[in-house]
């Protein structure tokens, strides 16, 4: 049976992340927030790539033509514990960190958390759904970063 331990939480660099420090720390508080989320932890295996290989992933899998941050496929059923892939632009993170003025390893962080908070349950379609996505993901930054 999984247990909520840092080596659930695995990451893939197709491309390249100078921001991606204290990892194992980064492993812990992660399978902590599914922890605090009453989650169970599976596998969660993040992929960092590049805009292009994000693309065609939207395109392939989501019929989306155009660039996004992140995508996130849960692999489990319901009531099982979360198996995922999560899959981050570094191109799209560092752009939207220029973009809104934010230092790069704070962005960063924030599309991880944000990965994890909608394996949990949280939505953001909706405006109501998007402010709780921006307040989780700030509650999770700050208990992080503290």
């Amino acid at each position: 049976m999984p247990t909520n331990t840092p080596s659930n939480v695995h990451f893939h660099f197709l491309k390249g992340s100078n921001s991606l420090s204290n990892r194992t720390q980064l492993k812990s508080f992660i399978a902590s927030l599914f922890k605090k989320e009453k989650k169970r932890l599976g596998d969660i295996h993040y992929i960092f790539c590049s805009d292009p290989y994000l693309l065609e992933i939207n395109r392939q899998h989501l019929q989306h033509d155009y660039y996004t941050d992140i995508i996130t496929f849960g692999l489990s059923d319901p009531g099982q514990p979360i198996h995922a892939e999560v899959y981050i632009s570094i191109d799209r993170v560092r752009d939207n960190a220029r973009q809104f003025k934010t230092p790069l390893k704070e962005e960063l962080h924030r599309v991880i958390f944000h990965g994890a908070l909608h394996l949990s349950g949280y939505k953001d379609k909706k405006t109501k759904d998007q402010e709780l996505m921006r307040k989780m993901e700030d509650k999770y930054l700050g208990l992080y970063f503290k």
